[in-house]
């Protein structure tokens, strides 16, 4: 495994939204860093669900959109399998500072409401889990 958090989502090709915040963010080097780190990264078509100027607003925003950005990652290395014998309703500390709320809907793990539709996607500094929609802090 030679491809980093950030290396991996932009391989993949559907993360060119969070590729673009993260660098209006100044979070690139921190996601290439050695973490280990989980992101629960949002698809385009999950930034494509926010209002076009909020996102707009959001990307000129630096400090509220890192705040953002940094609700969708944990510290460590966290499996599906992991995630999976959490129990409904467990909360989850970002390395925001902020808590997301784990729910199971359909036998399926949601972060805060946000659907994950793909989970263990496997970088040299953690593991990403696609969600379907952008997550907003508690």
């Amino acid at each position: 495994m030679t491809n980093d958090i950030i290396d991996t989502a932009v391989a993949a090709g559907n993360f060119k939204t969070l590729a673009t915040a993260l660098g209006a963010a100044d979070l690139i080097n921190t996601l290439k860093g050695a973490g280990p780190f989980t992101v629960f990264a949002p698809t385009d078509a999950a930034f494509a669900k926010l209002p076009k100027p909020e996102l707009e607003s959001l990307l000129k925003d630096k400090e509220k959109l890192k705040g953002l950005l940094l609700t969708h990652v944990l510290s460590g290395s966290i499996s599906a399998s992991a995630v999976s014998k959490m129990h409904d309703g467990d909360k989850v500390k970002t390395v925001s500072g902020k808590e997301v709320t784990l729910g199971l809907k359909d036998n399926k793990v949601t972060v805060n409401g946000a659907l994950v539709s793909k989970t263990d996607i496997q970088a040299s500094n953690g593991v990403i889990h696609v969600i379907d929609t952008v997550i907003r802090p508690n």
